[in-house]
């Protein structure tokens, strides 16, 4: 009997932290996604002089959204150090109320007609605010799920947080979606805020889950026998700095969501010819696809050599991406509708799995730090910066084709990237990377290097895994 409850234990366990760390993530990427959509429709109009030039109060807008990503580094230092010094479950209950406080606290903001520059200076403040709470909850939120997965299985519970990201964006659209029927006057005015204090409400339910959370295992481990390191920033800038660099590196197609649901949302309701509710629709349907095909990213890499998933997964996006902006260009909904589907599979993908990924590079101690800076390092130059430089382009140059050439760059930046960390890391999911033969060692007093597996063919793959993992412990 003692044999089976275990592991059902373990499962419980894992899918109680996975599901967890789905509902979280999801309100907090609502709240991040409602200040893009908002962007693009209505902040360049009500937050700034409305005597500027086109397109100027728009870029201005993005701008502000940008300020959320520069501070989003200061938030994965800041909740990576207590995390990995006091556990995970109290900065992800820290960061969920910070947001949630900044995103109501933006619903109830004045306009520019009302204060005069205060308008965009108490905007920026919130957006800030927004983006150190949101720095600091993805890395946590990843690791709540993968670090209490049975063993190899890792990097499919790390999915869990993951799917946060198109859920809240999806949530975030529709909230938008719905208000298009209300009259461009009386949304101008009001009907904008309605999501934003939404929140509220999100975040209590948020809490209610996060408060039943377990810390994993492993992190009991470390604060048990005191490994916590006392500046953890230190040790990863100087042991780890290359990693994180390459981390980095890893997530350009991560961020490509803001060509398609910030930058394409304003080019189609501003330049083309398209209505709100119309665009925000053909986000919508995108963002399903996106909520159905992502977990699939994390399946495949745990079923065949990491390498090869990768480059199957990342490479048609050189060609998919650029072709969504003549889709949309072409002001046909189904039309507009496939591009977006299809440029939305590969990356979806990607971020489906890169988590675990890059969750596998850190050993315990300071893996929180690692990971949100990695991941916020690539935010801070690429993810807020991609709206921005989009719309400089269109702006400059008058038409797509320099946004459609850059956005299949982000494509290949990750792919190189990817590759390199995998060569460091490991490539089979059924091997321990060189950071989790650190852990074995340090908190378990294992002095042997666990064999690698034999490379199984891809009918027996999915159950060599998890069994080789569970027979080296």
């Amino acid at each position: 009997m003692s044999t089976t409850t275990a592991p059902d234990d373990v499962t419980r366990k894992a899918r109680r932290a996975g599901i967890a760390a789905f509902i979280g993530t999801t309100i907090e990427w609502y709240d991040f996604y409602i200040y893009g959509t908002a962007a693009a429709l209505v902040f360049g109009k009500i937050f700034f002089p409305d005597d500027l030039p086109a397109g100027v109060g728009t870029l201005l807008a993005f701008v502000t959204l940008w300020a959320g990503f520069l501070a989003r580094p200061i938030g994965g230092i800041l909740f990576g150090h207590l995390g990995d010094r006091i556990g995970r479950k109290t900065t992800l209950v820290i960061t969920l109320l910070m947001m949630g406080v900044a995103t109501a606290g933006i619903g109830f903001l004045p306009t520019y007609a009302q204060i005069g520059v205060w308008a965009p200076i108490l905007l920026v403040t919130l957006r800030v605010i927004q983006g150190v709470a949101v720095g600091g909850e993805w890395g946590g939120a990843v690791l709540v799920a993968s670090e209490n997965a049975p063993k190899g299985k890792g990097i499919l519970y790390s999915a869990f947080a993951q799917q946060g990201s198109p859920a809240g964006n999806l949530l975030a659209t529709l909230a938008f979606f719905i208000l298009s029927a209300v009259p461009t006057p009386a949304f101008v005015s009001w009907g904008w805020r309605i999501p934003f204090l939404f929140s509220a409400v999100l975040v209590i339910v948020g809490l209610v889950i996060r408060l039943k959370l377990e810390e994993s295992d492993a992190m009991k481990s470390v604060l048990k026998q005191n490994k916590t390191v006392k500046l953890p920033i230190k040790e990863v800038l100087r042991k780890h700095w290359l990693l994180v660099l390459i981390g980095a590196g890893t997530l350009p197609l991560a961020q490509v969501t803001y060509f398609k649901n910030t930058f394409a949302l304003s080019w189609a309701t501003n330049s083309l010819g398209y209505t709100r509710g119309t665009f925000l629709a053909v986000i919508a349907i995108a963002l399903v696809v996106q909520l159905v095909v992502q977990p699939f990213g994390a399946v495949l890499v745990s079923r065949m050599d990491m390498r090869k998933a990768i480059c199957l997964i990342v490479i048609p996006e050189f060609i998919l991406m650029p072709a969504m902006f003549f889709a949309i260009k072409t002001e046909v909904f189904s039309i507009a509708v496939i591009g977006m589907c299809l440029a939305t599979i590969p990356h979806s993908l990607f971020y489906g799995a890169i988590a675990g990924l890059l969750a596998r590079a850190f050993p315990t101690r300071i893996r929180y730090t690692g990971l949100s800076l990695s991941y916020q390092l690539c935010s801070l130059v690429v993810g807020g910066g991609t709206p921005v430089l989009a719309q400089w382009l269109y702006n400059s140059s008058g038409n797509i084709i320099g946004v459609a050439i850059v956005s299949a760059s982000y494509a290949l930046v990750s792919l190189v990237c990817t590759l390199l960390l995998l060569n460091r890391t490991g490539y089979r999911v059924g091997e321990m990377s060189s950071a989790e033969r650190e852990d074995e060692i340090e908190l378990n007093g294992s002095t042997e290097n666990p064999p690698s597996p034999t490379p199984a063919p891809m009918t027996t793959s999915r159950l060599s895994a998890g069994d080789h993992l569970a027979e080296t412990s």
